[in-house]
């Protein structure tokens, strides 16, 4: 168990209820969890650990609430998005191991510890073809690197759309091809909730299941295999996430009772009246990504989303092909994506990209009892963002600071569950260079199996 920490001095943006701002703030960690949270010096041991957080904001931890394992290693590759794709299911179906993932994963963790990003909701693969969950092999290689790092994850694991699936289990240099089944796929995930459940703090799985449209869910294939997904997530009380919502889809799949208050749907364009209703009859939870490739060809219309009392959150799609894990970025992106929309700059105003980006992203995973805001009980996710630098500089304003002008880099210090992960932007517990080779290493034998040039 982490020992008692008293942040210090710091402008404490809380995110609470009240969202109370102390200009000189002070945050007790203890056990893992926030004590105390005053404007009035504590009086603590004189063993407890201290951090001194002058010239600095001390902020809830980001929750990005929809990115991909996998796509921290297929940054580069292609020349454009279509090919980026095509290259990508190749290389998840033909040219990944366990290392493969576990590298990945250890990259993809560093990344947000690196930026401020303390939780995430990733799904295990891209897109509704390559998830390889064919066995539990490939996720729990992931999950073990993750918990090493010590971040916490939402990891969503499920099937492929159904069709003809073929895949590639390496042993070294040597692979056997076999096709993918959705039961065994189903089965995998069951097995990963199961080991999962209650096992860590930092770590809960969830559910994944392909997008489909009135058409297909006439079908009895796609029919049963919803059926048996929506079952599994409820009877084990998991998020089910689905990636990719446009044109009626999410009234389509709500006709079929799939959704809940426990359902994240990601990306959410173009949405037809129907489809919103469903949202706000269903309670279901929306992860906008403004940066993501969909953003580009259709408009998730998250500021009415929220007029309505829908929960929407931040998600980045990260890490490829043209995004990173940085949710200040998408605090931005999502401003200037809705304020050219309306033309009009006060849509989107820093306070709610922040309430985004923390307590609503907390809520879109059903964990807002748990984190998101700075307060007595929650787990100490926490982050301290160096204010003291030319681009966030004269000292007025901290959310507008943060909102509009913060990058991840700008992050000083990231701690989970009390535990001190980077400190003065160096890791507390781990090797970056090793964490660095290790990735270029797995990303090197992935590129020779995909045959692909460098």
């Amino acid at each position: 168990m982490a020992k008692a920490l008293l942040i210090e001095n710091g402008v404490v943006i809380t995110m609470d209820a009240d969202r109370r701002i102390l200009e000189k703030g002070h945050v007790l960690i203890e056990n893992g969890r926030i004590s105390t949270v005053s404007d009035m010096a504590l009086d603590v041991p004189a063993d407890v650990e201290r951090i001194d957080a002058s010239d600095m904001a001390v902020m809830p931890g980001l929750i990005d609430t929809h990115a991909h394992a996998g796509h921290t290693l297929t940054k580069g590759l292609g020349d454009g998005s279509d090919q980026w794709m095509d290259i990508t299911g190749r290389i998840y179906a033909q040219a990944t191991d366990t290392e493969f993932w576990a590298a990945e994963a250890a990259l993809s963790a560093l990344e947000r510890i690196k930026c401020g990003t303390t939780t995430a909701a990733l799904l295990f693969g891209g897109g509704p073809d390559i998830m390889r969950t064919e066995t539990p092999a490939a996720a729990r290689a992931h999950l073990a690197a993750v918990l090493d790092m010590g971040v916490r994850e939402v990891l969503a694991v499920g099937p492929n759309r159904p069709g003809r699936h073929v895949y590639r289990t390496y042993d070294q240099d040597t692979f056997i091809e076999r096709e993918v089944l959705p039961g065994e796929q189903l089965a995998a995930c069951k097995e990963l909730a199961e080991e999962w459940t209650n096992r860590d703090d930092r770590i809960r799985i969830a559910l994944s299941l392909p997008v489909f449209d009135m058409a297909e869910l006439q079908s009895e294939t796609v029919y049963n295999l919803l059926c048996q997904l929506r079952s599994l997530a409820r009877e084990g009380k998991l998020l089910l996430i689905q990636d990719g919502h446009r044109d009626g889809s999410i009234a389509a799949n709500a006709a079929f009772d799939l959704f809940d208050d426990r359902s994240l749907l990601a990306h959410c364009i173009d949405l037809t009246n129907d489809d919103m209703a469903a949202l706000k009859r269903t309670g279901a939870k929306v992860a906008h990504n403004p940066s993501a490739l969909m953003s580009v060809s259709g408009r998730c219309p998250a500021p009415e989303l929220a007029e309505q009392g829908i929960t929407v959150s931040l998600g980045t799609d990260a890490a490829a092909p043209d995004r990173p894990f940085d949710m200040f970025r998408n605090m931005f992106q999502a401003h200037r994506y809705h304020a050219r929309h309306f033309r009009d700059d006060r849509v989107m105003p820093p306070e709610q990209l922040l309430e985004m980006a923390t307590i609503e992203g907390a809520r879109a995973l059903s964990m807002e009892s748990e984190i998101g805001s700075l307060e007595p009980g929650k787990r100490a996710d926490i982050i301290l963002v160096n204010m003291r630098q030319p681009h966030l500089w004269p000292p007025a304003n901290p959310l507008q600071r943060l909102a509009r002008f913060a990058n991840g880099a700008d992050v000083d210090t990231t701690i989970v569950g009390g535990r001190v992960l980077m400190r003065a932007r160096k890791l507390v517990h781990h090797d970056e260079d090793a964490i660095l080779d290790r990735a270029e290493r797995a990303f090197g034998t992935m590129v020779k199996r995909a045959e692909l040039a460098r």
